[in-house]
């Protein structure tokens, strides 16, 4: 299977978020969104056109994107959750997935790209 490259960012920081496009950009990817809430990221996993996703796990508000997972899993949609804290805030169900620890770097991206 082909490398993704059409990836959404979901990430509620938006100097992270602009850092990730900036990352996605040097890698060769394309970030085909960038929202910031459950909300936004499952009306933009609904359009359709994503590879692969980054997920920030804990939103503002105190949102998890734990739903934003459910519904790219449903779809075969790969994506990697990205935690300033331990994996333990990762929900159960996804603790097989990739996780990118923040801060991130160039290397830490392309890795966990590579992992899906």
């Amino acid at each position: 299977m082909a490398a993704p490259t059409q990836i959404l960012i979901v990430e509620d920081e938006p100097l992270i978020a602009m850092m990730l496009e900036d990352f996605l950009e040097v890698l060769e990817k394309t970030a085909v969104g960038t929202v910031d809430s459950v909300a936004s990221a499952l009306a933009r996993v609904n359009d359709g056109g994503i590879d692969a996703a980054i997920l920030d796990v804990n939103l503002r508000g105190g949102e998890k994107s734990t739903p934003v997972a459910e519904a790219l899993a449903a779809r075969d949609i790969p994506f990697v959750f990205a935690t300033g804290g331990s994996d333990d805030s990762v929900d159960a169900q996804f603790r097989d997935r990739p996780v990118l620890q923040k801060p991130f770097t160039m290397e830490g991206v392309a890795r966990a790209l590579e992992a899906l």
